[in-house]
Parts: C-alpha cells; structure tokens; sequence
C-alpha cells in the first residue's frame, strides 16, 4: 500500500510553503532532471523574463511528470535554482505564484532553494528539478 507523508517536526520552525519532512512507502520514485526555460523546440521561453521563465519550467515539470505518470499531486521533493541576476525581491514571489495553484499548500513538497551565480547558459534565470513518488502498480 502507498504512502505518502508530508510532515514538519514540531522541533523545526514552521515552514512558509514547503514541508521539512517528505516520505514515500511502497512507491516507485521519479527523478526528474533540472528543467529550464526552454519550449519542446529548444527555444528559449522568456529572455530576459523570470516569471515567464519560471511558468515555462514548471510547464516543462508538469510534461515530465505526465510522461511518468505523475501529476504535482505526487511531488515531494523540490529543488530550485536561481541566478543572482534576478533581483532578490521577486526570487521567491514568482515561484511561489505558479507552485502555490499546483501544490497542496496543508502539504507541499519538501524544498531547497539556492540562489547560484549562474546556471549552464547565462540566459536561463531559474533551473527546477523534483522527485515524485506514485503508487507501485
């Protein structure tokens, strides 16, 4: 039987929009790999944009998790990375405006975020990869 717990130890502060502690039993575990900013052609989806960029990131996780047969539903780990060029006062606000309508906000994802110099092309401002667990068939 699957189960998937979300959970934050009372001996942790209270996390704002993500969850310290993410398990899986009996589940098969999807990795996916970093997604950037980049359409089914290549084409890079907002230069020079960082919420358009972070909406066609998380389009991109959506198409990978759909592949697996996965939704957001089934994420539990999170990890993000942004580029110091973008101002630090719309980092978080722009991701969390675009996970905030996918994830459960009683149960999100557990999460890392970091802000790095740069990522593998100066033009990609944000790169996000997730892990998801569904049940075994």
């Amino acid at each position: 039987m699957f189960q998937k717990t979300l959970t934050n130890p009372s001996s942790l502060h209270k996390p704002f929009g993500y969850s310290h502690v993410a398990t899986a039993e009996d589940a098969r575990l999807i990795f996916l790999a970093g997604q950037v900013a980049l359409d089914r052609d290549g084409t890079l989806v907002g230069r020079d944009d960082y919420p358009a960029q972070v909406r066609q990131v998380f389009a991109n996780l959506g198409d990978a998790l759909a592949a697996a047969g996965a939704t957001f539903r089934d994420v539990i780990k999170m990890n993000y990375y942004c580029a110091d060029v973008v101002p630090a006062d719309i980092q978080l606000d722009a991701v969390r405006a675009v996970r905030d309508s996918l994830f459960d906000g009683a149960a999100p994802p557990a999460s890392t975020f970091v802000v790095i110099r740069r990522l593998a092309r100066p033009e990609f401002l944000i790169e996000i990869e997730a892990v998801a667990a569904i049940r075994v068939p």
